[in-house]
């Protein structure tokens, strides 16, 4: 094996599968390290599995999202091909549940919440994955969540590259529609989602091969073990996503992926008070799978900046957003009461946003998380606060609020919210695209002569 590939220096194998082998590597001259995924001499350029290991690489560079793996270059030498990708230092879902086969309620709802976020996007960009499993989930050092193999991934666009009548994936995780070779769409990979939240809360997956029948016929004939039933820890609210992920009959699934992103979002938010992210973070440092001095590390770069409060004992974790309201409204109405004071003096009462700000003094903040088809600039009344898109939350005090999405190439989109203390609002938008006119011309680069 050459020690270079294109202009990656390799540094060491990683793993190997049927198909590629995968190296650790650096990427010059930029000198960043990269996972390098080659194919095998053995396989030929002109099999199909030559054209699947391409098409990933098409797939992977068409998606920009921070749960999916990035790819950086593709590489054919005429002798094989190189897919250069992001690496990721972590742990992939299939060895964290062999080391601790029960994951807590929250953790896996995370870990089930970006993924299922990867899903939609991807799924919006008419791409469905079809192999969601615990080998293709990374978790990596910082909480962040990865999915990964987009092999046999498939678009409208695209022929498929299994004959008619048979499916690739991996049984245990196919969906009933999968197992038929029956037309695929969005909701085998919710299936296949929700047997992985399964196993993460209950240690096992729902249907198991026996004597009597295959793992694929139990998938397409048979009623699983409620999760309950396995693990009375396990919440109603995870009992219930997971039996609407795995209806036997896909148009009784969730009707997108945005609304089972929404059902784990409300499930979590009461429930983890801080960063998701660091949440995973702290569940590795307890689990003993990543180093306490690096973990807590990691925790206090988040803290710093603003993205992650952590406290060690974890039954004051809930107090976090209090304390942060209370700092919050502190400095507001610091505000409020300067401005008052200049106000008495000039003889004018004061201003009716103050008295609604010190009623809140006490009260912990509420969150608006936005999304916004295909970008915009957010403002919260009048003050620029975030470009999507964003993982994080925006912070306001409770009360009504008014959002606006600017986009330059679309559309202005202004929403009213009324944000509740300590809850998250969810608020997604799609921008209509902008129809020149005389009055309202497209946007051009600054340096562009204007329309005549």
């Amino acid at each position: 094996m050459s020690e270079r590939i294109g202009n990656c220096r390799i540094l060491g194998e990683i793993g190997s599968g049927g198909m590629a082998v995968v190296y650790r590597a650096v990427q010059e001259p930029l000198g960043r390290q990269v996972a390098v995924k080659r194919l095998k001499p053995s396989i030929a350029l002109d099999s199909k599995f030559a054209e699947r290991f391409e098409r990933e690489a098409h797939f992977l560079a068409t998606l920009q999202h921070e749960n999916i793996l990035h790819i950086y270059d593709f590489i054919h030498d005429g002798k094989s091909m190189s897919i250069v990708m992001e690496y990721v230092e972590g742990i992939d879902l299939y060895d964290l549940l062999e080391r601790t086969p029960v994951l807590p309620p929250e953790v896996a709802a995370i870990i089930a919440l970006q993924v299922a976020r990867a899903l939609d996007y991807a799924h919006f960009r008419g791409v469905i994955h079809r192999d969601i499993k615990p080998a293709n989930i990374i978790i990596a050092r910082q909480g962040v969540v990865k999915l990964m193999d987009f092999g046999i991934a498939r678009t409208d666009e695209l022929s498929d590259l299994t004959e008619t009548g048979t499916g690739l994936g991996t049984p245990s995780y196919m969906s009933p529609e999968q197992i038929l070779g029956n037309k695929l769409d969005f909701r085998t990979d919710i299936f296949s989602l929700g047997i992985v939240l399964y196993q993460m809360v209950t240690g096992r997956k729902p249907f198991v091969e026996d004597t009597e029948r295959t793992v694929m016929q139990r998938i397409r004939l048979d009623d699983y073990t409620a999760a309950r039933r396995i693990n009375a820890a396990v919440p109603v609210k995870i009992e219930r996503i997971v039996a609407r992920c795995l209806q036997k009959i896909p148009a009784n699934r969730y009707g997108s992926t945005q609304a089972l992103v929404d059902d784990l979002v409300e499930f979590i938010v009461p429930r983890v008070p801080m960063n998701h992210n660091a949440r995973l973070v702290l569940y590795l440092r307890d689990a003993g799978l990543l180093p306490r001095e690096e973990a807590n590390a990691i925790l206090s770069a988040g803290e710093q900046r603003g993205a992650a409060r952590v406290v060690e004992d974890p039954s004051l974790l809930r107090h976090v957003g209090i304390v942060e309201g209370v700092l919050l409204a502190a400095v507001l109405i610091g505000g409020g009461v300067i401005q008052a004071l200049a106000d008495d003096r000039a003889g004018a009462p004061p201003p009716a946003a103050l008295t609604n700000q010190t009623a809140t003094v006490a009260a912990a903040p509420g969150y608006v998380r936005v999304v916004a088809e295909p970008w915009a600039e957010v403002f919260v009344d009048g003050e620029h606060v975030a470009t999507t898109p964003s993982a994080w939350p925006i912070a306001v005090p409770p009360g009504r609020h008014f959002v606006i999405f600017r986009n330059p190439f679309y559309d202005e989109v202004q929403r009213e919210v009324t944000v509740k203390s300590g809850e998250t609002t969810q608020l997604a938008v799609q921008l209509p695209p902008r129809v020149p006119s005389r009055d309202n011309p497209p946007p051009q680069p600054p340096d562009a002569e204007p329309s005549r």
